[in-house]
């Protein structure tokens, strides 16, 4: 039987797509609606169920009113919504609550760890096993934010806390900047045996210039072990989404390569991550809304993207997929053989008309070639949303220039910073460079707003589109430079679960 909580946030969902015909049917929305920022936050798997935190707002609440949400799945696709899990009370040191993780403590007890806004690094402890409910430590702030004249003042940061269990202790990791300058992405290390008592370490990495801008910062750290490597999951508010690979040995992190998530233009923000009972790296990003307030009629919904599995392969390449519990939603299966198309030529997929799909394809793509995949394309192509893949340039492209007929969406980059520091970037491109003797392999997820793609099991790039058109529904596949060659494309309709 569902909560009053439940039914209630059901009905809300139920009414925003009604109200939106931008709402995804298929990804993760958040009841509340409108949520800037819409952070995921402690995600854990617990007794058989996956967690998930979030920010969001709430506007009866004074400081802008950041709480956590909270909702639970048995299978990655069907969401239980519960009541608020943390929001800050008149007798709480904090007066919102920030980005944070979730771990299990060494007596077995989930634990959330979190920015307490106007306090510092706060902990507050599961009292039953559905984690609904929580209490907040009577010594939180655990880590107070430094004021001037503190030991801390420009040697650390408090922000944006990831913490987790180790030998017969804890350690965590405080997002931020490189003091007392602040300059360039760094974390602060601090360790305790009893989640109390915290005593700073040391900066937890060095940043590498030749990767990041000085600008930069680690917000939202998430770290954890990935085969043979470690991952430190993270953005800056600049760029957005992204993670670095290295060793952890003697409480220092070396990072070894640095990948993104989110490029110009994108709106892939704030990822957080789990590890299930399958033993699979899960984690999940905030995807921006990219309209301007004035130009839709309901609240922007706050969005997740699709679960992401992440993986390494043994020559250190990381691998990000869809989970396999999305087959479970395929419906009307249409599969097309051996198509090949000359330079120049287009092929129209007559029979596609749906805004809600999942589409996987391979392609042999010559040297110097080039293969577009045109979605949401109206008829007189007035209405298109372009993914790109560029041999030569070696680069995997979503143009959204000719995405919506609405003048009012904006992809702005530098994602966080003033307006007028901040350019529209209509076409996001990320690099792809793939084997000679490998196909191009696409997986694209299309649902409304969002359009998800995964290539070669090595790239993922995401964005938020707004066609106006209601005939904005079809698939075209053109060729440059070619001939190509389309060995198999398979198409799906999915089945919703945001109205269940």
């Amino acid at each position: 039987m569902r909560s009053s909580s439940d039914l209630k946030a059901q009905t809300q969902i139920k009414n925003y797509l009604q109200q939106d015909p931008y709402a995804p049917r298929y990804h993760f929305i958040a009841p509340e609606g409108v949520c800037r920022p819409f952070d995921p936050n402690g995600a854990i798997f617990w007794k058989g169920k996956y967690h998930l935190f979030y920010i969001f707002q709430n506007s009866n609440l004074p400081h802008e009113g950041h709480c956590w949400g909270h909702a639970s799945s048995h299978d990655l696709l069907h969401w239980t919504y519960h009541p608020t899990a943390l929001s800050p009370a008149k007798e709480d040191p904090e007066v919102g609550i920030f980005s944070g993780s979730a771990f299990v403590s060494k007596e077995g007890q989930p634990i959330l760890i979190y920015h307490g806004v106007g306090a510092g690094t706060c902990i507050a402890t599961a009292k039953d096993d559905q984690l609904i409910q929580w209490q907040k430590s009577s010594h939180n702030p655990v880590i107070p934010e430094p004021k001037v004249g503190h030991p801390g003042w420009g040697v650390y940061n408090v922000f944006d806390p990831h913490a987790w269990v180790e030998g017969s202790g804890y350690r965590v990791i405080l997002g931020g900047q490189i003091k007392p300058n602040d300059l360039y992405d760094s974390a602060y290390l601090f360790k305790s045996s009893d989640l109390t008592h915290w005593e700073y370490v040391a900066p937890f990495y060095r940043p590498h210039i030749e990767w990041t801008d000085a600008d930069e910062d680690c917000a939202c750290p998430d770290f954890f072990k990935l085969g043979n490597k470690h991952v430190l999951l993270c953005i800056s508010h600049p760029s957005g989404a992204r993670y670095y690979v290295g060793q952890y040995q003697g409480d220092r992190f070396k990072p070894e390569a640095h990948y993104r998530l989110n490029w110009p233009g994108g709106p892939c923000f704030a990822p957080e991550s789990l590890i299930d009972n399958k033993g699979r790296r899960i984690f999940w990003s905030w995807l921006i809304d990219q309209r301007k307030s004035t130009s839709y009629p309901s609240p922007a919904l706050g969005v997740m993207s699709l679960p992401r599995v992440m993986s390494l392969e043994q020559d250190g390449r990381v691998c990000i997929e869809p989970p396999e519990e999305l087959k479970q939603l395929r419906t009307n299966h249409r599969r097309i053989t051996q198509i090949e198309l000359k330079d120049g030529n287009e092929k129209l997929l007559t029979d596609v008309n749906s805004r809600c799909m999942e589409v996987i394809m391979e392609v042999d793509v010559p040297r110097g070639g080039i293969i577009a995949i045109a979605v949401c394309q109206s008829p007189n192509k007035s209405e298109q949303t372009m993914i790109i893949y560029d041999s030569s340039q070696k680069t995997l492209s979503i143009d959204t220039t000719n995405s919506s007929l609405n003048p009012n969406i904006w992809r702005p980059y530098p994602i966080y910073r003033g307006k007028a520091e901040q350019q529209d970037y209509s076409i996001q491109k990320a690099p792809l460079d793939i084997p000679a003797d490998e196909p191009l392999k696409l997986k694209i997820f299309l649902d409304h707003s969002v359009v998800e793609i995964f290539a070669n099991a090595h790239q993922c790039l995401t964005q938020r589109i707004y066609p106006t058109r209601s005939d904005s529904l079809n698939l075209s596949i053109f060729c440059q430079k070619g001939p190509i060659q389309i060995t198999s494309l398979d198409i799906w309709e999915i089945t919703p679960t945001n109205n269940s």
